[in-house]
C-alpha cells in the first residue's frame, strides 16, 4: 500500500526521503516520484480533507485507474495545457484522440466518456489550486477570451464587442458584460456595473495582463 498522503505531508515537514520511505514502508524511488509528480501537478501542502490516498493516486496518476480497461489511456496533462489555448474544445481534442487510437490500434473512449472522465481529472486539479480569500477583499477582472461580434439587426453587419468579466475569487460569484471598446471610459463603466450589480466595493481590483 502506498501512503500518498503521508509521504507528502512529511516531506513538507522537510523530513529526508529515507526517513520518509522508512517511515512509510514505501521505496526511496516511488518516494521520490510522488514527490516530483505532485510538485509537477501542483499539489502541495496542507492538503485538504478529502484528498486521501485513493484522491491522490487517482490525480497523480489517472491512467491506473484506466488500466485494464483495454482502451487507450487518456493524457490529462496534455488535454488541460491544450484546453488553455484560444479555441481548443474536448470536442476538438477527443478527435485527435480518435485519430491517435486509430494510428495505434487501440479502443477509443467515447466521447461521453472522455469527457466524463476528464471531467473528473480537472474537479481535483482545481482543487489543488484553492487559493483561500476573505468575503468582499478582492475582485478579478479582464477582458476575457476570444473578440465577440454583435449584428446589427438594420444592417446584418457585424460589430466587434469585448466581453469583460469580473469575478469575486472567495465565492466565484462573476459579472460580464460585452462593450462596443475597451477604452478608459468603457472600463470605468464596467467596473460601476460589476460593483452596483456584487452590492457593494472591493478593497482591491486585481486586473489581468491586459
Amino acid at each position: 500500500m502506498i501512503h500518498y498522503r503521508k509521504i507528502l505531508e512529511l516531506h513538507h515537514d522537510k523530513i529526508s526521503l529515507r526517513g520518509i520511505a522508512a517511515n512509510t514502508g514505501n521505496s526511496r524511488p516511488k518516494v521520490t516520484e510522488i514527490i516530483g509528480v505532485a510538485k509537477k501537478k501542483g499539489l502541495r501542502c496542507p492538503l485538504e480533507e478529502e484528498m486521501t490516498d485513493r484522491w491522490i493516486e487517482e490525480f497523480l496518476f489517472p491512467e491506473k485507474t484506466m488500466e485494464g480497461s483495454g482502451r487507450q489511456p487518456l493524457n490529462f496533462d496534455y488535454i488541460h495545457e491544450e484546453l488553455a489555448k484560444p479555441n481548443v474544445t474536448l470536442s476538438l481534442l477527443h478527435h485527435e484522440y480518435e485519430a491517435e487510437c486509430r494510428t495505434n490500434e487501440k479502443i477509443p473512449y467515447s466521447y461521453r466518456s472522455f469527457s466524463r472522465h476528464y471531467s473528473n481529472y480537472a474537479d481535483k486539479y482545481k482543487a489543488t489550486l484553492r487559493i483561500r480569500r476573505k468575503p468582499a477583499e478582492i475582485m478579478e477582472v479582464d477582458w476575457a477570451g476570444s473578440t465577440a461580434f454583435i449584428a446589427d439587426r438594420d444592417t446584418g453587419e457585424k460589430v466587434k464587442a469585448y466581453v469583460f468579466v469580473a469575478t469575486l475569487p472567495c465565492s466565484q460569484l462573476s459579472y460580464a458584460e460585452a462593450t462596443l471598446s475597451m477604452d478608459l471610459q468603457s472600463w470605468i463603466t464596467v467596473h460601476n456595473h460589476a460593483f452596483k450589480y456584487f452590492g457593494g466595493v472591493t478593497q482591491i481590483i486585481v486586473p489581468d495582463n491586459m
